[in-house]
């Protein structure tokens, strides 16, 4: 943990159950979100500067963008059928390493990012034990989730994470009192921009976030 400068999550079946809504693409939890600007909070606390947080998905989900737009994420990558490619673009873009990141995700499209990254935590599914002995003999990921993508399994991983870099209590007194610490992260937090990349036939390109 003392290596890791971001933190990247799959979204479909990560942050839900994995099932579409007409336009709105699949949706998240407000649990999630909460754990995710702990976590946040608890790394800028403890070296002072903001990680890069990121959210990848395999198809066009607005319900990504407004909660990356909302939290002020660092990017949002849409329509990535090669995870390996959106890293690639958010290494370079960032000067972090693919060593650095912590990855959250869920399924088989994930696996090529999953075998790069520095920390890797697999959500569980009950419904593809194969899969999940696949990843544990394969050694493509250092953790698996108590719970599935609609029971919260972000918020659990974010709360692991804070609980072993031993912030977690600190990081919840200055978000629950919204003392000076916290305002003064909240305002830096609310000058990050966020950029949407998306993946089209041609290329990468970036759309208005507004």
């Amino acid at each position: 943990m003392q290596t890791i400068r971001a933190y990247l999550f799959d979204w479909d079946g990560v942050f839900n159950n994995g099932i579409k809504h007409d336009e709105t693409g699949s949706p998240f939890s407000e649990i999630d979100a909460m754990g995710i600007n702990l976590l946040r909070l608890g790394h800028w606390m403890r070296t002072g500067s903001f990680p890069v947080t990121a959210i990848i998905t395999g198809e066009y989900n607005p319900s990504a963008a407004k909660l990356a737009q909302r939290e002020h994420f660092d990017a949002v990558y849409l329509r990535f059928k090669d995870k390996d490619e959106a890293l690639m673009h958010l290494t370079n873009a960032s000067g972090i390493q693919a060593r650095e990141v912590a990855f959250v995700f869920d399924d088989v499209l994930d696996l090529g990012l999953a075998a790069k990254a520095g920390l890797r935590f697999m959500v569980c599914r009950p419904s593809n034990p194969l899969l999940m002995r696949y990843v544990r003999n394969n050694n493509l990921c250092d953790y698996v989730t108590a719970h599935t993508g609609a029971g919260h399994a972000v918020r659990e991983v974010c709360e692991l994470l804070l609980g072993l870099t031993d912030i977690f209590e600190l990081a919840v007194q200055k978000r629950s009192t919204f003392d000076a610490t916290y305002r003064t992260y909240y305002d830096q937090r609310n000058q990050l921009p966020t950029r949407l990349w998306l993946r089209e036939p041609e290329g990468i390109v970036e759309l208005d976030g507004k």
